[in-house]
């Protein structure tokens, strides 16, 4: 049975036509770019990577952070078959001939298979079942990419049988060192184009890629396929003797070309995951520790992502009456008057008491004792023995023991 996707990783990087990010994923564990948390030496992944005693394994993280080209490394180094398929694409039969593939070159050949599932959060929970089998018995090893959180979106059959990494987005000096390195190499990269990039221009596009490293290259690339080069011509001889290097065609990679190739900034997040419940964390957190400028950063970037204004409305309700309390009880007050206010205006101009709103919670003063004092008896209740209502404090408006 001829395999699939056969030879499909050799073309898709000796493709002069593939996109920057794609020519230049790393080939090894020592090319590849951040991670550390799970790729530093010593680090559970890497041991279990170069002693080839890697189980199945299911990576998530945001666009970029390099879940693909760690499954394809992870291939090359154990030497194991690369099959990908795609979670939005395969039907069970195509995965059923790639199972069956798989076990046929284990049991002739001897090779492992590494069965690479993209977006495996949008398989069906019968399409997930299928797998279990040949995971259990060894046929392959499964290596699962999503940009959600695996417990929650994933069979927990399948995800009980695999190691879970979270793989986290790129800092700025991880992706300026990716620019630097595809600006330098000649096989793969920018290397035969002579391009002067600007300090600032660097910068910046390392910062708005928002830790994505296919984002950043293909907007390097953009960037200098559609500049044209200019002739750079020896300056007169000056009174001092110093004469400027002479210079072939060169392309200024400017700051103005790097606003222009990264566009707007793409904010990252999801209503119904992580970024959801990290950022009106971080939202909450800054309102509690009086950090009104960073509360406002928090605010801001939920509306810019069409986070629903009513969740953020209730939320500062919970705080008014969790975190301010009894040290300023018109902040409730408020806070009501803000859900209310929202409801009847709508988008855009909710954003307005909303800021409102999460200003004066930020100045407010704070006492979580009524909180407390709740979380207190509920303890007490749950861990002692119910207590019985004392005399004095039951109702007295009906006879004790009433005549029949």
């Amino acid at each position: 049975m001829q395999d699939l996707f056969e030879g499909a990783h050799e073309t898709e990087t000796a493709n002069t036509a593939a996109p920057l990010a794609t020519r230049m994923r790393p080939r090894s564990l020592d090319e590849f770019v951040g991670q550390e948390h799970i790729l530093g030496p010593g680090k559970l992944l890497r041991r279990a990577i170069e002693a080839d005693r890697l189980p199945s394994v299911v990576f998530h993280g945001p666009p970029g952070s390099g879940k693909t080209t760690l499954a394809r490394v992870i291939a090359e180094m154990t030497h194991a078959k690369f099959v990908r398929i795609s979670g939005v694409e395969s039907n069970v039969a195509e995965m059923r001939r790639v199972l069956a593939a798989a076990t046929n070159r284990l049991r002739t050949s001897g090779q492992k298979t590494i069965l690479f599932v993209d977006e495996i959060h949008h398989f069906n929970k019968a399409q997930q079942d299928i797998l279990l089998p040949d995971v259990e018995a060894g046929n392959l090893r499964l290596i699962g990419a999503t940009t959600y959180n695996p417990f929650f979106y994933v069979n927990s059959a399948l995800v009980s049988r695999s190691q879970v990494f979270r793989l986290e987005p790129l800092s700025v000096a991880q992706l300026e060192q990716l620019i630097d390195r595809a600006l330098a190499d000649k096989e793969r990269g920018l290397g035969n184009y002579d391009v002067k990039m600007d300090r600032d221009a660097r910068r910046h596009l390392a910062k708005l890629s928002d830790g994505d490293a296919r984002k950043c290259l293909n907007a390097l690339e953009i960037g200098v396929l559609t500049t044209s080069p200019k002739v750079v011509r020896p300056s007169p001889v000056a009174s001092d003797k110093r004469v400027s290097e002479d210079a072939g065609p060169t392309i200024r990679f400017t700051l103005a070309v790097a606003e222009e190739s990264i566009q707007q900034k793409a904010v990252v997040y999801d209503r119904v995951g992580d970024a959801h419940y990290d950022t009106i964390s971080a939202f909450i957190k800054s309102m509690r520790g009086s950090d009104e400028k960073g509360a406002m950063y928090w605010l801001a970037k939920m509306l810019h992502a069409g986070e629903d204004f009513r969740f953020i409305a209730r939320r500062i309700v919970i705080f008014a009456s969790e975190d301010v309390g009894l040290a300023d009880p018109e902040a409730l007050q408020l806070a009501i008057a803000t859900q209310q206010a929202v409801e009847f205006v709508g988008m855009p101009e909710a954003r307005i008491p909303l800021a409102h709103a999460t200003a004066y919670m930020c100045r407010a003063a704070k006492s979580r004792e009524a909180y407390d004092s709740l979380n207190t008896a509920t303890e007490q209740i749950e861990a002692e023995q119910t207590k019985a209502v004392p005399e004095h404090l039951k109702n007295k408006h009906f006879p004790v023991n009433p005549k029949s």
